[in-house]
């Protein structure tokens, strides 16, 4: 409550990937615990908070572009420029709009920023153990939650600017994700999605053993009704036994999201990574052979430096054999801090940014034809769904099956009555549509 006793709302914009949201949910938290309630319509906020990306270049635009936009719909709310793009160019910006500017290491500095204390913060790490985990309200859908169980990354792949970022490795210790995960099945969440920048890294922080299928391990054998999804698993870094894990517990969702980025070996050395088609092919292979229900994501990068026509059909081929079940592409961002920015000048960069442009449009074809002729197999058989909105005046609703990570895959369009946000439901699976997939509710 403010001085006059009216209450004091607060709007934010979560930018970026997943550990992103988790740490909206984070600085949401302390502004509730702040006397603060949070709203959806910007236009009636006290406070707007612009959770923000610096990953790529387009991700770095659409932020800048979000932040002016809200300011604009609301210019008098007090706003804050917060998140990754914060943390990274924060002492440098220049941005006379922003009320406080807010890195992303240390939320727990969060109410210094919202109380107007502090109108610059960029934080370093508190020790692990001062963390918060405690998360009081959800951004995902109902039934539907983030675990994040790392931060940052030791890989220095040349073209990524994560350490830049969120600095080196740092794995949370596993008696409190745990605990986490405990409190969020208590809470009636089924679907976990365990996220990191690379989760097959966890607690290799001082160079020792991946300890990832141990903790996947504690986790799958907690009491509860949920399932645990596995999101961006490095491929150079598979950790042995995950697999065997995967087909000895069934709440461990065989999906896989294994960002190869590239093929070509040539490209694959300069961006400081180890594969080649045949290793991530016989990864695969070995994935499915296991577990022949198991779905595979990737994300696949266009117009690194060295990327000629012959590298582009070494990745055409491998996209190929591969038959992901679903694949992003994105094109190759020049970041300074980077050990690829001075790969090639910014000439010569548009040049093949223009090029590789062409080239996604190549390779986003064949991969719509192979997403459709993947689907196909779901067709006839039935499956749990976890439902995501009710279409209001129609009898159906829209949910996921197991093959469907949260807002990056396609959906399951449920036809039936009675089905609410949140709810398990049993769904036959009639047809496919596009990238998404069609079923009736089974009573």
């Amino acid at each position: 409550m403010d001085y006059d006793g009216a209450v004091k709302r607060i709007y934010i914009e979560s930018l970026g990937c997943a550990k992103n949201q988790v740490d909206s949910e984070l600085l949401l938290t302390y502004a509730m615990e702040n006397g603060y309630e949070r709203t959806e319509d910007v236009t009636e906020a006290d406070v707007i908070v612009v959770n923000t990306c610096g990953f790529i270049e387009s991700a770095k635009k659409e932020s800048v572009d979000t932040f002016f936009s809200l300011h604009d719909a609301n210019p008098d709310a007090r706003i804050i420029l917060a998140g990754c793009l914060a943390q990274r160019y924060g002492h440098d910006m220049d941005l006379e709009e922003a009320d406080a500017i807010f890195g992303n290491r240390d939320l727990s500095l969060f109410p210094d920023v919202l109380e107007g204390r502090e109108k610059l913060l960029i934080p370093e790490y508190p020790d692990p153990e001062r963390e918060r985990d405690d998360r009081k309200v959800l951004l995902n859908y109902p039934g539907s939650a983030y675990l994040k169980i790392s931060e940052g990354c030791n890989h220095r792949c040349s073209y990524c600017a994560i350490p830049v970022i969120r600095g080196s490795l740092r794995s949370r210790p596993m008696d409190r994700i745990i605990a986490e995960a405990k409190r969020l099945i208590a809470s009636g969440i089924y679907e976990i999605n365990i996220v990191a920048q690379d989760l097959g890294a966890y607690g290799t922080d001082d160079g020792e053993p991946s300890r990832f299928v141990e903790l996947m391990d504690k986790l799958s054998s907690l009491e509860g009704d949920f399932v645990l999804r596995m999101l961006y698993i490095h491929p150079d870094t598979f950790p042995s036994g995950l697999i065997e894990l995967c087909q000895e517990r069934k709440k461990i969702l065989p999906y896989f999201d294994i960002p190869f980025q590239h093929a070509d070996p040539v490209v694959l050395k300069a961006m400081k990574r180890t594969g080649n088609p045949e290793i991530y092919l016989g990864l695969i292979n070995r994935i499915r052979t296991a577990l022949p229900e198991a779905v595979i994501r990737t994300t696949l990068m266009l117009g690194f430096p060295g990327e000629d026509r012959k590298a582009f059909d070494t990745l055409l081929d491998f996209a190929e054999n591969a038959s992901f079940d679903w694949m992003g592409s994105f094109l190759y961002s020049r970041e300074e801090d980077t050990p690829a920015y001075d790969m090639r000048g910014e000439e010569e960069h548009e040049k093949a940014h223009d090029r590789a442009s062409r080239w996604q449009k190549e390779l986003e074809k064949l991969q719509e034809r192979i997403t459709a002729e993947r689907l196909e197999r779901f067709v006839g058989k039935e499956y749990t769904a976890l439902i995501e909105e009710k279409i209001e005046g129609e009898d159906l609703a829209i949910g996921r099956i197991y093959a469907e990570a949260p807002d990056v895959d396609g959906l399951t369009v449920i036809m039936g009555r009675g089905m609410e946000p949140g709810d398990r439901v049993r769904v036959g699976i009639t047809r496919t549509r596009g990238v998404d997939l069609e079923g009736v509710l089974i009573d």
